[in-house]
């Protein structure tokens, strides 16, 4: 009798876990009776943004990414703090585009005036990224939702959460991995240089050491040194694919294969053979990298999301309720 009531109790306890991890879970149909056209009211807004301005593309997508990395995937790093203190003024968010941050803020805004107070920001960015890389000729997917907008939005909060431009192998997996990522969504996520475009500062050590990177290609490093001398101008801006900057495909990985890549962190994923096979089969296969690139976009929406009763609506995108 004592065992068969162990049995029910334990039985009940799991049924309960589940139910308690099910609540606050990201579905595709969130907003199915609150805000049934959210999707194409967030389309046509990005759409037309990405018309008007060239660089949409590449920072929505940006922006995502740093969202997601620094305190998830939660529109913090919308935030605009008269400070100067939110996570948006950190030093390795000051290259954030400001078309990134426009297109979500106009999205928002045509949301609202269909559903007040529904959809969140973070939602709107996540739905926002998956449009700018369907504009850029990339694969479509569906995009979980549910999200709500975080409370938070430090600036102190941004130091060494970013991957950066030296990374090897090993640190790139080891800041991914912290977010329930494999090396293979790891190397996918890289993919998505093959649109924008990096500063020289990002990459004039592989030029202007005591000697080039021997892992770039030499016409490669010529071709860089003629964009970007020493102490170039800032401003200066060079494509991370520079054949196809503005066509999400798989050329960045093909790059890889020819020692083109411009950024460290990028050619390592090619030069390592921990990770050299991914990087040939994405360079071979476009549609291997498409199905790898949506699973990794997937899980990388899912990163530290607050649902539930956690966080809030924004009505504005850059600033919290109160």
């Amino acid at each position: 009798m004592e065992i068969m009531m162990r049995i029910v109790l334990m039985a009940t306890f799991m049924a309960f876990t589940i139910i308690s991890i099910g609540e606050g879970q990201l579905t595709e149909n969130f907003y199915s009776s609150t805000c049934p056209n959210v999707e194409s009211i967030v389309s046509q807004a990005v759409t037309t943004k990405f018309t008007q301005t060239i660089t949409t593309g590449q920072a929505t997508l940006r922006l995502f990414f740093h969202d997601c990395f620094v305190q998830g995937c939660d529109a913090s790093v919308m935030i605009s703090s008269p400070n100067g203190d939110a996570e948006k003024d950190a030093s390795d968010n000051l290259s954030l585009a400001g078309d990134g941050f426009d297109t979500v803020i106009k999205a928002k805004q045509a949301v609202e005036a269909s559903c007040p107070g529904v959809v969140s920001c973070a939602d709107i960015l996540a739905l926002a990224t998956r449009d700018v890389i369907v504009l850029l000729n990339g694969p479509s997917y569906k995009v979980e939702l549910g999200r709500r907008d975080g409370l938070i939005s430090k600036a102190s909060d941004v130091e060494g959460k970013l991957p950066k431009a030296d990374f090897n192998l090993n640190e790139l997996n080891a800041m991914f991995s912290k977010h329930g990522l494999s090396q293979t969504d790891m190397i996918a996520l890289s993919g998505a240089h093959t649109i924008g475009f990096s500063h020289c500062d990002q990459f004039s050590n592989r030029l202007y050491s005591s000697s080039v990177d021997p892992t770039l290609n030499s016409n490669f490093a010529k071709q860089l040194m003629a964009e970007c001398p020493r102490n170039p101008d800032p401003t200066v801006a060079v494509a991370l694919d520079f054949q196809t900057p503005s066509n999400f495909d798989n050329l960045y990985y093909k790059n890889l294969v020819s020692g083109e890549g411009l950024l460290n962190s990028d050619q390592v994923l090619f030069t390592d053979k921990k990770s050299r096979s991914t990087v040939v089969g994405f360079a071979n296969s476009p549609g291997d990298f498409n199905g790898a690139f949506v699973t990794a976009m997937r899980k990388l929406g899912r990163v530290g999301v607050k649902t539930g009763k956690n966080g809030e609506i924004r009505r504005d995108c850059a600033s919290f309720n109160s």
